[in-house]
This record gives structure tokens, C-alpha cells and sequence, in this order.
């Protein structure tokens, strides 16, 4: 590792080596000239938080798909490898890398696209102005549109928010006036070319969607990193709002940290798709169920040859063709028209982008006629707002029973919002004991908490708290004095979803009580909880 900016920037040693193995492509092909592709690995334990503490105040307004994931970083390569005769190898070989922990792919590839051809050209001074523009970025705001300068040129990019209408991209049109600036635009900040990475296995899109949503473990084999790791993305990519709760590898090597125990024979193999490059893995992982083998993507307008579904046992040979490996008897009826319509616009040379739109909107529907019955199920286990009483403790979500579950498909199934047959309960079954079920129940079940709470604080700031503590003792009005600041304390650290005229009112009431109190416990009163 050459150099690192900003240079107080701590990596531990082990943190260091997976990102110097990860940074270079481990593969036969000769990947000459410039290639871009991406990585993920896991941060060290023990790690201090320190930036995460800023990024967490823009979270809750975040997709849960762009969320940061605490426990990993994502590394953006921009690789360069040219014939060089006054060098010993032969080759000028380098990388520079940006480590986030935000996946915006999209964004931060374009970054690299604008500094690394320089950096390689004028170095270590050039990375350092790089870096004085990157600090002066306004804070990273969802639904806002920013003006990102970097080296001479603006780009002008909006993050999603949780509140955009799913499947919509908000590009952000060029205005008349005043923007004459502004030299990149970029449509998404996280978002790959669904088409071009789906391209060789089309017509098995549908299958590739269920393995994923069910958190199936998945290798894709790939000639050079830029493909597998757009091909990991684009997978994970695909059950899209749904958030991949397993662990995903763009780009996995041997010598990751994460090797053994991912490629351990002892148990069965884990929920996490890999991307690899090395033909060692078609031996070391020829026992996993599901295997994507890709040949080289074509250019984006050119069509590669359809891949067929082949079973496992002829994957044995290292040279075996590009294919789908795996026994998997998909649970849904293959929906024929959109393989019909992305094979039209093949023929007619339709842009990739179109196909993309077409594929992307596709999958989104997919899964929203998926997860509409689980939202609207687990809407119903919310306690009925009559039943929150300002002086007891919010009430309890009921349990998830999935059998309860399974007889509401009946009324209000997919079949409501989805032209595709099949076994759907299969799937739900499967689901409901998978990691992307576990993640996103959880997830669902914090939000609903939050709101009961913030429900819970409403509900005790329309009483007349004043007038109930004339008819309580000292102790117990101290004791409601506390409770209420630590429920402000609550609000405001788990962005618990409360009007601000909510908070307001309730350290209104919290200084009237006190106001009443002896002065000296006033004086105790005002200090507490203020910390």
C-alpha cells in the first residue's frame, strides 16, 4: 500500500491485506488497459466508531437497501495495468481504491473515473487536492440534490429517500438558467446496468430472483472482477426495495480473510453469494448448489448466446461452458411475455438502458406482489391506537404466526397484483425460514415499536400533567419528571418519529411540573437528564 489519504485514516493490518488482495485482479485473463469493479469485506472487531456516529443522522430518511452495513466496508477499484519495458514485470500495475461504507456504486466508480487516469499520470500531490475537494462536499442528504466538485468538474447527484416511489429514478434535469456548470449528471448513485449483467442468463432471470430472495447460497464465476462484481451487485440488486440481509462478495479471492470458512466442506455452504475470478474455485466450490458461470459480457447492444440450466455434476471440469448450475425447481411459472418482450427489443437493438428499465421494473413488481400480503399482514399486528393509555407502558406488537399468515394469501395473495402462477405458498414457506425474512421482520418490528412509542408520547403530552401531580406526592411527581426526560432522551436518539411540536409541548409540561416542585429540588430536577 503505497499511500493512504486522509493519512489519519486508521486500518488495522488484517483490514490492509484484504484490501491489497482485493485490489488486483486474481485471474488468468489479462485484464490490459483500465478496469473498474468493486468489493466488499468486513471490518475488523474492535473497530472504534468514529465517522458512522455523522453518517447515522442521514440513515433514517434512507432506503433500507442503502443503509451503511455496520459491520462492512465497500472498496471501489479503478485498476490500471499497461506495458511498461523499464519495470521488472514488465507491466505498470496500480489501483486506487475509495473505501465507503455507503453502496453507492455508481457514484463512487464515477468519482474514480474523474481522478485515477490523473493520478496515475501526476500522483501523490494530485490525491491530496482530490481529497481537499472531497472534504468540502456538503453533508451526503437524501431527496436533496448536491453539487459535488472534484478537480475542475461538478457533478450534480440526489441520494433516494424512503419516501420516493419505488422503481422511480430521479434524474435530476439539467435547468436553463444557472446550471451551466454542472458537467456530470448522474441519474443513480447506486444503481448497475441490470441488463448487461443479466444479459447471458435472461431467460432464467425469474429462477436467479428466487434464489436470491430466499438467500440460497450463489457463486458467480466470472472472467474478471468488473464482471463478477457487476453481476453480484446487479443479483443483490434484483429483489430491489427488499434489502439483502446475507453476506454478498462482489469479488472474493483465496486469499480473503473469510476463505476457510467460506469454503469449508464440514457444513453446508453459507446464505452468500460470491463472486470469483480463479478457476481454483470451480474445484474448491463445485459442492455448493447454485452456480452461475459467465463467459466475457458483450458490449452493451450485442446479445451473447442464452445460457442453459444444467445440473451440477457436469461442472467438474475447469473449462466447463458458461451456464446456470444447480438442481433448483423454481416455485413460480416462468412469466413468458417479459422474456418475449426483452428478446424483441434484442433483435431490434433496443439500448441497454431500455432493456434495464424494462427488467429493472419487472423485478420490482415481482417483488412487491411478494411482499405486499407480509406488509399487510404484519400491519395487522399492531395494537389498536385506543389501546395506548398515557400511563402504562405502550402496548406489545402481537406475534408473527405463520400459519395466520398463510390463510390471508387466500383473500389477499400475490394473485391480486401478479399475472404469475405457481406454488406461492411454497415460496412464502421457504422464505419465512430464510435471513432476508429474519432481516426484514426485524426491521419492520423496530419501526412499529418506534412508532408505538412515539404514539405512547403523544398520547401524554395531550393530558394535563400539571394538574395531575396535585394530586400525586412529591416522589411520585419526580419520579414522572424523570420518566418524561428520558423519554425525550429515547426520541431523540432513536429518531423515534414524532412531530417536533410533540417535543415541544412535552418539555413545556416537563418545566411547568418542576416550576411547581420546592426549589430544592428544582435545582436537582433541572440538572438531571440534561447531560
Amino acid at each position: 500500500m503505497n499511500v493512504i489519504y486522509p493519512q489519519h485514516s486508521k486500518l488495522t493490518d488484517k483490514e490492509k491485506t484484504n484490501i491489497c488482495y482485493l485490489s488486483f485482479p486474481d485471474s488468468n485473463s489479462g485484464c490490459l488497459g483500465d478496469t473498474q469493479f468493486c468489493f466488499r469485506f468486513r471490518q475488523s472487531s474492535g473497530r472504534r466508531v468514529s465517522l458512522h456516529c455523522l453518517l447515522d443522522q442521514f440513515e433514517k430518511d434512507l432506503p433500507v437497501y442503502l443503509k451503511k452495513d455496520p459491520a462492512y466496508f465497500y472498496g471501489y477499484v479503478y485498476f490500471r495495468q499497461v506495458r511498461d519495458k523499464t519495470l521488472k514485470r514488465g507491466y505498470f500495475q496500480k489501483s486506487l481504491v475509495l473505501i465507503s461504507k455507503l453502496p453507492y456504486i455508481h457514484f463512487f466508480h464515477t468519482v474514480l473515473k474523474q481522478i485515477a487516469p490523473e493520478y496515475f499520470e501526476k500522483n501523490e500531490p494530485y490525491l491530496e487536492a482530490a481529497c481537499n475537494d472531497v472534504d468540502r462536499w456538503p453533508a451526503p442528504m437524501p431527496g436533496k440534490t448536491l453539487h459535488l466538485p472534484i478537480m475542475g468538474v461538478v457533478m450534480k447527484v440526489r441520494i433516494p429517500t424512503c419516501h420516493d416511489k419505488p422503481g422511480t429514478t430521479q434524474i435530476v434535469q439539467l435547468t436553463q438558467q444557472g446550471d451551466t456548470h454542472i458537467s456530470v449528471i448522474l441519474p443513480t448513485v447506486h444503481e448497475v446496468d441490470l441488463f448487461r449483467c443479466f444479459c447471458p442468463v435472461f431467460l432464467h432471470s425469474q429462477m436467479l430472483w428466487e434464489l436470491v430472495l430466499l438467500g440460497e447460497p450463489l457463486v458467480v464465476m466470472a472472467p474478471s472482477p468488473s464482471e463478477s462484481s457487476e453481476t453480484v451487485l446487479a443479483l443483490v440488486n434484483c429483489i430491489s426495495p427488499l434489502k439483502y440481509f446475507s453476506d454478498f462478495r462482489p469479488y472474493f479471492t483465496i486469499h480473503d480473510s473469510e476463505f476457510k470458512e467460506y469454503t469449508t466442506r464440514t457444513q453446508a455452504p453459507p446464505s452468500v453469494i460470491l463472486g470469483v475470478t480463479n478457476p481454483f474455485f470451480a474445484k474448491t466450490l463445485q459442492h455448493w448448489p447454485h452456480i452461475i458461470r459467465i463467459g466475457d459480457l458483450k458490449p452493451a447492444g450485442e446479445i451473447p448466446k442464452q445460457v442453459k440450466v444444467k445440473k451440477l455434476k457436469n461442472l467438474k471440469t475447469l473449462d466447463s461452458k458458461p451456464g446456470v448450475y444447480t438442481s433448483y425447481k423454481p416455485y413460480l411459472n416462468r412469466d413468458e411475455e417479459i422474456m418475449k418482450q426483452l428478446q424483441k427489443g434484442v433483435q431490434q437493438k433496443r439500448p441497454s438502458e431500455a432493456q434495464s428499465v424494462i427488467l429493472r421494473r419487472y423485478f420490482l413488481e415481482l417483488t412487491q406482489s411478494f411482499i405486499i400480503p407480509l406488509e399487510r399482514y404484519v400491519a395487522s399486528l399492531m395494537p389498536l391506537q385506543k389501546s395506548i393509555s398515557p400511563w402504562k407502558s405502550p402496548p406489545q406488537l402481537r406475534q408473527f404466526l405463520p400459519e395466520e399468515f398463510m390463510k390471508t394469501l387466500e383473500k389477499t395473495g400475490p394473485q391480486l397484483t401478479s399475472r404469475i402462477k405457481g406454488d406461492w405458498i411454497g415460496l412464502y414457506r421457504h422464505f419465512l425460514k430464510s435471513p432476508n425474512f429474519d432481516g426484514w421482520f426485524k426491521t419492520r418490528r423496530k419501526e412499529m415499536t418506534q412508532k408505538l412509542e412515539a404514539l405512547h408520547l403523544e398520547a401524554l403530552c395531550e393530558e394535563d400533567l400539571l394538574h395531575w401531580t396535585q394530586k400525586h406526592t412529591e416522589v411520585e411527581t419526580v419520579d414522572l419528571v424523570l420518566k418524561l426526560k428520558n423519554k425525550l432522551l429515547q426520541a431523540d436518539r432513536e429518531h423515534l418519529p414524532v412531530k417536533p411540536d410533540t417535543m415541544e409541548k412535552l418539555r413545556t409540561h416537563i418545566d411547568a411540573i418542576i416550576l411547581a416542585l420546592p426549589e430544592d429540588l428544582q435545582g436537582i430536577l433541572l440538572k438531571t437528564g440534561m447531560t
